[in-house]
């Protein structure tokens, strides 16, 4: 199953950016939380550096989401922003295509690192198009080729000798 993105109500452009940085950093924090089983990722490490090198705009983004619920549900603002919040990070929590998601997280992580403070926004639409596809990708086959049985089904039946010689003096 494909989990949905969070779809927000009527948002100001600035809104929509900060939607985009926010829904970028929820995968990169769910990508440090799932994809810890490969250190070549960098999940954890690209994830904290990007919090750091890129603090001015994700405190922006921060901002401007609260606003965007002030705007919309009132005093119930902080709630909604928490639930938003919620939405959004389990909108990239899947198992199916773990290991599609954490590379593209991976990839993700190490281009938003070369990117100029500032530049978020422009760096999440562009990014989170593919963090989004790649939870939709098939999990890997089995680590052996499936194409040599030319597609027949062949099963492969392994014995100790003693079984074997039990089952031909049955017969």
């Amino acid at each position: 199953m494909v989990p949905k993105s969070v779809i927000l109500r009527k948002t100001t452009p600035a809104e929509a950016s900060a939607h985009a940085i926010w829904t970028l950093r929820a995968a990169l924090n769910v990508g440090a939380l799932q994809c810890q089983y490969s250190p070549f990722l960098r999940t954890v490490k690209n994830y904290n550096e990007m919090l750091r090198h890129h603090s001015g705009d994700l405190a922006r983004a921060q901002s401007t989401m609260v606003g965007h619920f002030r705007r919309h549900d009132g005093a119930r603002a902080l709630n909604s922003f928490d639930q938003y919040t919620t939405r959004t990070y389990n909108s990239f929590s899947t198992l199916d295509a773990q290991y599609s998601f954490c590379e593209a997280v991976g990839s993700a992580g190490r281009k938003l690192l070369l990117k100029q403070r500032g530049t978020l926004g422009d760096a999440a639409v562009e990014l989170n198009p593919a963090l989004r596809a790649a939870l939709s990708q098939p999990p890997p086959l089995p680590a052996f080729d499936l194409s040599v049985l030319n597609g027949y089904a062949v099963p492969i039946l392994v014995m100790e000798p003693e079984v074997e010689e039990r089952r031909r003096r049955r017969r």
